[in-house]
């Protein structure tokens, strides 16, 4: 296996020998409930775990151990005595550092929020919290979520190998749970930022439809665009999470009124019969050979299951990916406005400037831009007449090292190649899955996308598992 760390080897095991550390969730929760494992014997494991490799990883922005065993133990003294509350209860879980924790530090990858002090749990920590999640701490982030850390941060590093991309903004999420430091985690997703750390780090994660999942007491990048959503070992994993998460929210008047499905008990659905929609042209224009080799042995996976490839041309997104970005500046600038200019010493260069050319965009300018977005919105919900999903990447290129991306802000086409198969999905609000797809040959992970119409995640869980049931890509693991 191919990476670039000298790094212990931890291995806790439960009463079978069988390690701990890398089960998926799902795997876990039945071992906890079943009394094969206890909640503060797992709790312990990942403390460990956290500490002799988390100084080289850089993952977490804060661990919250006294809160965490305090969690375990309560969960531990539910279970014995009968009272199992489901899936999450006694399993470690962490947070990206943008969702507020009460009486805990919540920075948003940002020096001036350094010391901030939440008063109150953000609505999808409240909503681990009373699913039982153990929450072991905050995850690290590029500064307010958008595409570089403050410069006073050390950026988390990719366990697969140090000198590679470990993914955007939630990629401390990303490379924790790749790692085996927590068993899942939440990301927020405004250009990419669920899907390219879990391409990165070879995991799943769902972006869900915008709504769907509560952004009361989150960090705001950018209002309209901002995703909270599960990132995991598998689909069954992600699904959990996200039944846990989403629904309506009396404090976030945005989120969405419409129910929230049993992904579990849809989970065995398979795809037969499902209408995959691909658009050959686009999936290769521009695409590096070992993605579009994998997207085809993804499509011919489900194919086998059962499902129809359909022929499609998806609307053009130049203008779109073009879009996303004055339009996230614009709402940027609103989110920080309490902050900059008044504290701009504060800022790090990046973030700084996206507020100074989000505060230049005319009123003209971004109507024209929310005009583009309805019309997309529009063609993209067409195509779900004809079809049940999108098979597409989630970037053109294959596990891009982290000196190819320092080159971003002086390189406009890699950026907006970038996000041509993600910024398009937060502008219209549709869920995606990335679903791990294969590997390069330097061993580092390869990922696809599957997108659905609006609220339809049930399809993506069950899709997920399908693809997952026969392939073994979401069970490799870097480190060990």
């Amino acid at each position: 296996m191919l990476h670039a760390f000298d790094l212990p080897s931890l291995r806790y095991s439960d009463h079978s020998g069988e390690a701990l550390h890398y089960l998926e969730l799902t795997e876990l929760a039945a071992r906890i409930r079943t009394r094969q494992v206890s909640p503060v014997t797992v709790l312990r494991a990942q403390l460990d775990r956290i500490s002799a490799l988390d100084g080289a990883l850089h993952s977490y922005a804060l661990v919250m151990p006294d809160a965490a065993m305090a969690q375990a133990e309560a969960a531990q003294a539910e279970i014995a005595a009968g009272r199992y509350r489901g899936p999450l209860h006694g399993v470690p879980i962490a947070v990206k550092d943008l969702c507020f924790t009460a009486g805990f530090a919540t920075a948003g990858g940002m020096a001036i929020h350094e010391h901030y002090m939440p008063i109150e749990d953000a609505t999808v920590v409240r909503r681990l919290k009373e699913a039982g999640a153990v929450l072991l701490g905050k995850l690290q982030l590029t500064e307010g979520a958008y595409s570089d850390h403050h410069p006073s941060i050390t950026p988390p590093r990719n366990p697969w190998h140090a000198d590679h991309w470990p993914g955007m903004s939630s990629s401390g999420s990303g490379v924790a749970t790749a790692a085996g430091l927590c068993y899942g985690s939440l990301g927020s997703d405004t250009g990419g930022s669920i899907r390219f750390p879990c391409a990165a780090n070879g995991l799943t994660g769902i972006k869900p439809t915008w709504g769907r999942v509560s952004r009361h007491g989150v960090f705001e990048l950018a209002a309209s665009l901002d995703h909270i959503g599960p990132m995991a070992r598998s689909a069954l994993d992600a699904g959990v999470l996200l039944g846990v998460i989403a629904g309506s929210d009396e404090n976030d008047p945005t989120a969405a009124l419409d129910p929230v499905p049993d992904y579990l008990a849809t989970a065995d659905h398979g795809v037969q019969g499902l209408r995959i929609g691909i658009d050959a042209a686009w999936n290769s224009d521009g695409v590096d050979p070992a993605t579009q080799a994998m997207l085809k042995d993804a499509a011919e996976t489900l194919r086998s299951l059962g499902a129809r490839p359909v022929d499609l041309r998806f609307p053009d997104v130049t203008e779109a990916v073009a879009d996303w970005f004055p339009l996230c500046a614009v709402e940027a600038a609103v989110a920080h406005e309490a902050t900059y200019p008044s504290r701009k010493d504060a800022y790090g260069p990046v973030l700084a400037s996206v507020i100074e050319a989000g505060v230049s965009v005319s009123g003209t300018a971004l109507q024209k831009i929310r005009l583009r977005r309805m019309a997309l919105h529009g063609r993209v919900s067409a195509l779900f007449a004809d079809i049940d999903l999108l098979l597409i990447p989630v970037h053109p290129f294959a596990s891009p090292t982290v000196a190819a991306m320092q080159t971003l802000g002086e390189t406009p086409t890699l950026v907006s190649a970038l996000l041509r198969y993600t910024a398009p999905f937060d502008m219209t609000g549709h869920p995606t899955i990335t679903l791990p797809g294969g590997f390069t040959n330097a061993g580092m992970p390869l990922a696809f996308q599957l997108v659905a119409a609006h609220m339809d995640e049930a399809t993506l869980v069950h899709a997920g598992a399908a693809f997952q049931g026969v392939t073994a890509w979401h069970r490799r693991h870097p480190l060990d």
